[in-house]
C-alpha cells in the first residue's frame, strides 16, 4: 500500500490541540484526496492488510469511559476523611444552575428518578396524555404511569434521530397536556419550532436531556427550553457520576413539588408561604437523594465538561468531514445555530442504495480493517409488552402500527467511537479503511 506522507501538528497540551481544530480541518480535504490513491489495496476481508495499524491498546485508551483521575480520587478521600458528605449536593445544584442558566435544579439518585419527580410536579389530572418519543429509554415513557398519565408515542425524524414535530401535530388529542422531547445522542431537537407549537396549543414542554450535557441551541442550553427537564449522570453519559440525575425547573412551583417528591428534608427549606412547606418531615413519600459521592464526582466532571466536549467534537469533525464525501454516507443534520455534543459515539447514517452494499456488509468489512464500528438498535417502546397491557394504565395507550422514522434510523445507522486525545492518526487510518470499502463495494454487494 502506498504510504501517504503528511505534515502533522503535534500539540503539547490537550487545550492546544482543541484550539488547533481549524488547522486540522483545513488539512482534512487534502488528506482525504491523497488517501483515495491508497484505496486499491485489497480489503482485509480478502486477505489484504488492515488499514488500521494503530495498536488496539492505544485506541482502547482513547475510548475509555468514564475518564476519572486524581481530582475525583482526591475529593472522595477528602469526603471520607472530613465526614461532610451532604454538603456536596447543594454545591452541585448551584454549580449546575450556573452552568446551564436554569432557575432551579435538584440532584436525584438517577435520571429515572428525575423523570418521575418531573411528572409528579406536573400535577395533572389522571388520564392526561403526554407526547413522548418511542425511541428512548423506558423511563421517559414508563415513569408517567405512576401518576396516571398515558403516553402518546411520537416518531423521530430520520434525518436527526430526534423528536418528529410533524408526527406530533398529527397525533394531538383533546387529552394532550404535555410533550417530552429527547435530545438523541447529544443533538438538540429543533426547539424553536417545538416551543412555538407547544405555546400555540397550550402544551407543557418538557425535556429529556439525558444525552445532551452542555449542548445548546441559539445559545440556550438544552434543559432550559422547557419548563422542566431531566438529566442522567449514569456512567456512559457525557458527564458521568456512575449513577445520578438532575432535575431542572424554570418555576419555583415545579421545583418545590419535584424536590419534595423524593427529598423529605426539603420542605423545611422552602418559604413560609410555600404550599409544599406543610409537608415538612415527610415530603411526598419517596427518598430519591443523590449519593454524596456521585455529587462530588459530578462537580469535578462539570469543571472539565466543556473542554471534553470541544475535544471530542474537534476529533469527530476531523473525521466526518471526510467520511461524508463518500456516496451514501451522512451524519444526523445539525443546524448552524445548534451546538451538539456526542453521547455514546459518533452516529453515521448509511443509504444502502447509494452506497451499493448493506449495513451488515459495511460493519463486517470495517471491523476486518480494524475500525471499531458497531450498531445498536434503540428498543421501540411502543412494541414492548407493558404498553399493551391495559391494567397498568389509566386508559390503554394507542399503539402505532409502525414508526417509519424510528425504523429507518435503527436500520441504517452505525456508530464509531468517541476519541479523546490527539486522534489524527486514528482518523486518517479510519478514512483509509472507509475508502477501501467504498472502492470495493462490488465485492461487498453479495455479503
Amino acid at each position: 500500500m502506498t504510504q501517504i506522507k503528511t505534515t502533522r501538528f503535534i500539540p503539547t497540551t490537550r487545550r492546544e490541540f482543541v484550539n488547533a481544530g481549524g488547522a486540522i480541518l483545513a488539512a482534512a480535504g487534502a488528506a482525504s484526496r491523497a488517501l483515495s490513491a491508497a484505496s486499491t489495496e485489497p480489503l482485509a476481508l480478502s486477505g489484504g492488510k488492515k488499514a488500521v495499524t494503530v495498536p488496539a491498546a492505544k485506541i482502547t485508551a482513547m475510548t475509555k469511559w468514564p475518564r476519572y483521575g486524581a481530582a475525583e480520587k482526591k475529593v472522595l478521600h477528602d469526603l471520607i476523611d472530613e465526614n461532610k458528605y451532604y454538603s456536596e449536593l447543594p454545591l452541585f445544584e448551584k454549580e449546575w444552575c450556573a452552568f446551564t442558566g436554569s432557575a432551579f435544579a435538584k440532584a436525584h439518585m438517577n435520571g429515572s428518578s428525575a423523570l418521575t419527580s418531573m411528572y409528579f410536579a406536573l400535577d395533572l389530572p389522571a388520564g392526561s396524555e403526554i407526547m413522548v418519543p418511542s425511541y428512548t429509554f423506558f423511563s421517559t415513557c414508563l415513569a408517567m404511569r405512576f401518576l396516571g398519565y398515558v403516553p402518546i408515542f411520537i416518531d423521530i425524524d430520520p434525518k436527526t434521530a430526534c423528536f418528529d414535530l410533524e408526527d406530533a401535530k398529527r397525533k394531538l388529542t383533546a387529552r394532550t397536556k404535555a410533550m417530552v422531547v429527547m435530545h438523541s445522542w447529544g443533538l438538540p431537537c429543533e426547539m424553536d419550532h417545538i416551543s412555538a407549537f407547544a405555546k400555540e396549543k397550550g402544551i407543557i414542554l418538557l425535556e429529556d436531556s439525558a444525552h445532551a450535557h452542555g449542548a445548546s441551541m441559539q445559545g440556550k442550553k438544552t434543559g432550559t427550553w422547557g419548563v422542566m427537564a431531566a438529566f442522567s449522570f449514569q456512567a456512559s453519559k457525557p458527564m458521568p457520576c456512575v449513577e445520578g440525575g438532575m432535575g431542572m425547573y424554570q418555576t419555583r412551583e415545579y421545583y418545590e413539588r419535584a424536590a419534595a417528591f423524593g427529598h423529605y428534608e426539603d420542605p423545611d427549606k422552602f418559604p413560609k408561604e410555600s404550599p409544599v412547606r406543610r409537608y415538612s418531615g415527610t415530603g411526598f413519600g419517596m427518598k430519591l437523594r443523590m449519593h454524596p459521592f456521585a455529587a462530588a464526582i459530578g462537580r469535578q466532571q462539570l469543571r472539565g465538561l466543556a473542554e471534553r466536549n470541544t475535544l471530542v467534537k474537534a476529533n469527530i469533525r476531523n473525521l466526518n468531514d471526510r467520511l461524508v464525501e463518500l456516496p451514501g454516507l451522512s451524519e444526523p443534520r445539525c443546524r448552524p445555530d445548534q451546538d451538539r455534543v456526542y453521547y455514546n459515539g459518533n452516529m453515521l447514517i448509511l443509504d444502502e442504495k447509494k452506497a451499493g452494499f448493506s449495513r451488515g456488509a459495511l460493519i463486517k468489512a470495517l471491523v476486518a480493517e480494524g475500525v471499531r464500528a458497531t450498531f445498536w438498535d434503540y428498543p421501540q417502546q411502543h412494541t414492548l409488552a407493558i404498553y399493551a397491557e391495559s391494567k397498568w394504565w389509566h386508559h390503554p395507550p394507542v399503539i402505532p402500527d409502525a414508526l417509519p422514522g424510528t425504523l429507518e434510523v435503527n436500520r441504517t445507522h452505525i456508530f464509531l467511537p468517541n476519541l479523546h486525545g490527539d486522534a489524527q492518526e486514528v482518523n486518517s487510518q479510519y478514512v483509509n479503511a472507509f475508502e477501501k470499502v467504498w472502492a470495493h463495494k462490488r465485492d461487498l454487494a453479495a455479503l
